[in-house]
C-alpha cells in the first residue's frame, strides 16, 4: 500500500436515534444513525405507517376487504364464457 493516501482508521461508537449503540470502525470519529437494524420495520417485522391524509381509510372506504373469491364472483365472465 502507498503510504500517506489512505485515511484514518478509528475504533467509533456508532448511535441510533432509538438509544442503541455499539462498536466499530470506521473512518470517522463518531456515527449517528437515524435507523438501525434494532428499529428498522423488514428487521424487526414491525410497520410504522403514518397516515395523515386519511389516504388508507378512504382506500378501505372505497374498495373494502375483498378476497380473492369475492373478486371472481365480481368479475364479468369473459368472451365465450358464460354467466354461472
Amino acid at each position: 500500500m502507498r503510504a500517506g493516501i489512505h485515511p484514518e482508521y478509528y475504533e467509533t461508537r456508532a448511535q441510533c436515534a432509538c438509544g442503541a449503540s455499539w462498536t466499530t470502525r470506521s473512518t470517522r470519529k463518531e456515527l449517528h444513525l437515524e435507523i438501525c437494524s434494532s428499529c428498522h420495520p423488514f428487521f424487526t417485522g414491525r410497520q410504522k405507517l403514518i397516515d395523515t391524509e386519511g389516504r388508507v381509510e378512504r382506500f378501505t372506504k372505497k374498495y373494502g376487504k375483498v378476497t380473492v373469491a369475492e373478486r371472481r364472483k365480481q368479475q364479468r365472465p369473459r368472451r365465450g364464457q358464460a354467466r354461472a
